[in-house]
């Protein structure tokens, strides 16, 4: 099974610093939905791996969440493409939880639902932690420049094999010509 597994805000979508908390918040970025489509089409399935603490903050409820996830699906399904799933880590930073990306629950999750061994399979982020989580795992971390990218490459301190491209179309150009 070829599966892509990419945090979401920052990659697919812009990313906000007060959250984003409504579906009229969550704006895709420029190539995303289409970089999603060719994977869909070339028999990927995409998973979306996303910390989502404004649930513990109150910022927003599950429904909310929901909402902006339905946005999310419909708007990649307009592209030709598919979301196989989506998890998501409600907690707050200091809860503890094994979830929270850097820490590499989601992607356990992943696997477990999928029942595959996800080492090696690309993981697409924006922020350290979510390099990390993807290493932790024992998957390929890609970074991308958009988001909170250009700051987290300037940071350095990538986990080792860390490849950085433009953006998500760029990382999807790098994986369907490895193919």
């Amino acid at each position: 099974m070829k599966l892509a597994i990419l945090d979401r805000d920052g990659v697919i979508n812009y990313d906000s610093d007060a959250f984003i908390k409504h579906p009229d918040e969550w704006i895709a970025l420029p190539g995303s939905l289409d970089a999603i489509a060719r994977l869909s089409q070339a028999g990927w399935r995409v998973v979306v791996a996303s910390n989502q603490s404004g649930i513990a903050r109150g910022l927003f409820s599950m429904d909310t969440l929901n909402a902006i996830h339905a946005k999310l699906r419909r708007e990649v399904a307009q592209a030709g493409g598919a979301i196989d799933a989506i998890f998501v880590c409600p907690h707050g930073p200091d809860d503890g939880c094994e979830c929270r990306k850097p820490k590499p629950g989601l992607f356990t999750d992943i696997s477990r639902r999928y029942d595959i061994d996800i080492k090696g399979m690309p993981a697409v982020g924006d922020s350290l932690r979510d390099l990390q989580a993807a290493s932790a795992a024992g998957c390929a971390p890609w970074l991308v420049m958009t988001g909170k990218g250009r700051k987290t490459h300037a940071s350095g301190g990538l986990p080792a094999g860390t490849q950085t491209r433009q953006d998500l179309a760029a990382v999807v150009d790098a994986l369907l010509t490895e193919e």
